[in-house]
């Protein structure tokens, strides 16, 4: 080889260790970069010459600088990521449910529970006290009010995953419009080069907008031999290549909210995602939270219907001398079961016991409610003729088709009892709660105004406690309406179903985590910084760049000697 070749020989070297170092200094300077994947450069010979028989070679040379990833552990790390997100926002969402019941503190809806049945017990005790009553109505009004906050507070939580819904289609947005972009530019940079080595900058970028999108949905991510990664969803590209699919948010009604729903824009397909925020917030948004709801619902009108059905069959301390039906029917002349009350109404019956004052008598009629379905069933009309014609009162129908009674005189009072068809309860006639769901219920003014109406009797206008006596253990009672099952059950159920769910997505989550985190640590082991292997690196090229100067500089040294001879 001649000098000058040899001399060309050492730089290419010193270029190749240059490269190798600026590398190095690269790998530490972004050591605690996220997302960031330790450089590589690769060496290889130079191509050879041939002189006559005489294969000389040209030193080394550099083919690429290459990541160190291992494809493979970035796509599991990346369904584990979805995995963890889907479950640890599951996770929160019943948190957030077991904070909202508060079993463990002196404010959960078993204390007001205990408190109203507690204070019906003491009329018991104090029946003639009207203030007694009066503590049992202001505990009825706190129960109601806490099965209303508690319904509120869940809808608000379900609404606010749904805000966060909406907020994910544009992020999901954001991110494919990224790596739709990034596939554009690494594709012009490396020009479908094999080594995959010219935009390594950029290929971290896309990589961390891949981790990214894992947080929010799953998906399957296939690189190109042009450089560019494909993304599918469920079967549906969002990226392929130079394009990209937008997706947007669509609206249905569900439980009293305008609940949105993710769409790809061109096919106006749904999403599918399983995994990831997004299907985390779809499963709490609509069964955590849309459940819980709906078990909130049924306990408030179980209790609203049950309990009032007993409390309508009972009188006061005093009668009525007048009083409105709290709903109103569809039709008149329609059937008691077939005109859109919030109950069901029975085939059965009930009394009418009205009170003289000044003689102290009380005069019982019975009306029948005719609901077996054979001859005319009992309509409003029928119903309100028949009380009608009951001495000592008068009924009709308002204009929203309601029914008023009201005594013929002052000294006559009315009262309710034996009601076995649950029509009272149904009309809302002299019952305890008002409403029919979580999110009305209330108690009837009346009482609220005169607490001598708890109908605490069952033997007429304050002779005795014996309603009060089956209302103090109503929290017990077998329901009819829900097969036999207590209130009390009811209530053991909708806190023990969040608080054991509750307790196996914490357990869920905690395994997704662990799972993720030693992918990572894989991961790490792989794409990741060693300062200690780069100093080693470091030292190694700083030595080999030093023994190539020194070379050529003999070379140089050589160069001279011949051009002095």
């Amino acid at each position: 080889m001649s000098l000058s070749g040899s001399i060309r020989l050492g730089a290419n070297a010193l270029q190749a260790q240059q490269i190798g170092l600026q590398v190095i200094g690269q790998n530490i300077a972004n050591a605690n970069t996220p997302g960031y994947i330790r450089e590589e450069v690769v060496f290889a010979p130079a191509p050879t010459q041939q002189l006559g028989r005489l294969l000389l070679g040209l030193g080394v040379q550099v083919n690429g600088i290459v990541q160190k990833i291992d494809h493979f552990l970035e796509e599991r790390l990346r369904g584990a990521t979805s995995d963890r997100a889907n479950a640890s926002t599951q996770r929160d969402s019943y948190l957030q449910l077991e904070g909202l019941i508060g079993e463990l503190s002196s404010t959960d809806l078993s204390s007001s529970l205990n408190n109203f049945f507690s204070s019906i017990s003491e009329i018991l005790t104090q029946p003639e006290s009207v203030s007694v009553r009066n503590l049992a109505v202001l505990q009825g009004r706190t129960l109601a009010a806490d099965i209303q906050r508690l319904d509120s507070r869940a809808k608000q939580i379900r609404s606010d995953l749904n805000d966060r819904v909406i907020a994910i289609g544009n992020d999901i947005n954001r991110l494919v419009e990224e790596i739709r972009t990034l596939n554009v530019r690494i594709a012009q940079i490396e020009g479908g080069d094999g080594s995959s080595s010219d935009a390594v900058g950029l290929r971290d970028q896309r990589q961390q907008a891949l981790a990214n999108l894992a947080e929010l949905i799953n998906f399957d991510a296939q690189e190109q031999s042009s450089g560019s990664v494909n993304l599918f969803v469920g079967g549906e590209f969002l990226v392929f290549e130079a394009t990209s699919r937008k997706v947007e948010v669509n609206y249905a009604s569900d439980r009293g909210l305008s609940v949105a729903e993710i769409r790809i824009r061109e096919t106006n397909s749904p999403l599918r995602v399983s995994s990831g925020e997004l299907a985390g917030l779809y499963e709490s948004r609509d069964q955590i939270l849309g459940n819980f709801i709906d078990q909130i619902n049924s306990f408030a009108t179980s209790l609203a219907f049950e309990f009032n059905k007993l409390f309508s069959s009972g009188q006061g301390l005093k009668g009525y001398s007048s009083l409105t039906s709290g709903y109103g029917v569809s039709n008149t002349a329609l059937p008691l079961d077939a005109v859109g009350l919030p109950f069901g109404v029975e085939h059965g019956g009930f009394q009418v016991q009205v009170y003289n004052t000044d003689t102290k008598l009380t005069e019982t009629t019975n009306i029948r409610v005719d609901l077996d379905g054979l001859g005319t069933d009992t309509s409003l009309a029928d119903l309100v003729a028949q009380l009608d014609a009951v001495r000592g009162i008068s009924a009709t129908i308002t204009t929203d088709r309601r029914v008023r009674i009201t005594a013929d005189s002052n000294n006559l009072q009315f009262a309710f009892a034996d009601d076995t068809s649950g029509v009272l309860a149904s009309l809302g006639l002299g019952v305890f709660f008002s409403g029919s769901t979580a999110a009305d219920l209330g108690v009837r003014g009346e009482l609220l105004q005169d607490a001598a109406l708890f109908a605490a009797s069952r033997q007429g206008i304050g002779a005795d406690t014996t309603n009060a006596v089956e209302m103090a253990n109503f929290l017990d009672k077998p329901l009819a309406s829900r097969n036999g099952v207590s209130l009390a059950t009811l209530y053991d159920r909708l806190t023990s179903e969040v608080t054991q769910a509750s307790a196996a997505a914490r357990a869920t989550t905690n395994g997704f985590t662990v799972f993720e985190e030693t992918l990572k640590g894989q991961k790490l082991a792989i794409s990741g910084v060693s300062l200690d292997e780069e100093a080693v690196k470091l030292i190694t090229l700083q030595r080999a760049f030093q023994a190539t100067a020194r070379y050529i500089t003999t070379i140089n040294d050589l160069i001279g000697i011949l051009v002095t001879v």
